[in-house]
């Protein structure tokens, strides 16, 4: 076959990093060159959404992300705070861990999965300020992707029993190449669900979390 007459696949759309995405490395970037340790607080997010130029929705976003990395805490009435890099993530490695959930097969795994989201999406929707629902989860012209919904629903959910049973199956997913945040749902499903937790309704939040991880 002559080198013309070969049939080329296409490399695929070049993927551009979102401005949170960017505003996220700026901002840790910015940790160690202040040098902040561990404890310390970033400056108020309206001083640095003014100085950085970007919407308190953007601005939201990026913390979501370094939070999930691990870099800050974002605490109501105290802001971002930054984390000591040594510690682990929620309840990873201090108390539930993939290995509990080993044996399970992986429908039953995703299932359970998607019961332990719901209920995290209904506690998201009851988030007592709606201005930061809305700014954490309203279409911002983007295609929505699930990790970056469910970050941030995870972000207004909190702490505790139910994001360490989240983790721990979504590790244990991972670990068999099964992971449900690499999946990627109908836009529909999630903009259901983002819209639903957006506005507050906890049930509505629920529902779209079933099948969100089935094949």
């Amino acid at each position: 076959m002559k080198r013309s007459d070969k049939q080329l696949s296409t490399p695929g759309p070049l993927r551009r990093p979102r401005l949170y995405e960017q505003l996220a490395d700026h901002i840790s970037a910015f940790i160690e060159a202040q040098g902040l340790s561990p404890g310390e607080r970033l400056p108020p997010e309206r001083w640095l959404a003014n100085e950085l130029g970007v919407s308190r929705a953007t601005l939201s976003r990026a913390l979501v992300a370094l939070e999930v990395q691990g870099r800050i805490d974002v605490r109501h009435g105290d802001g971002a705070v930054v984390r000591d890099a040594t510690l682990g993530r929620g309840g990873l490695g201090q108390g539930l861990t993939a290995e509990h959930f080993a044996a399970h097969p992986a429908d039953e795994l995703r299932a359970a999965r998607e019961s332990v989201m719901a209920g995290i999406a209904r506690t998201a929707a009851a988030h007592p300020d709606s201005t930061v629902r809305r700014a954490l989860l309203e279409p911002d012209g983007t295609r929505p992707l699930l990790a970056d919904v469910w970050r941030c629903v995870r972000r207004l959910a909190g702490p505790g029993l139910l994001a360490e049973l989240d983790d721990a199956m979504a590790a244990a997913l991972a670990s068999r190449g099964l992971d449900g945040a690499g999946q990627q749902p109908d836009d529909a499903t999630l903009l259901a669900l983002s819209a639903a937790v957006a506005r507050g309704d906890g049930e509505a939040a629920a529902a779209a979390c079933h099948g969100l991880l089935q094949k």
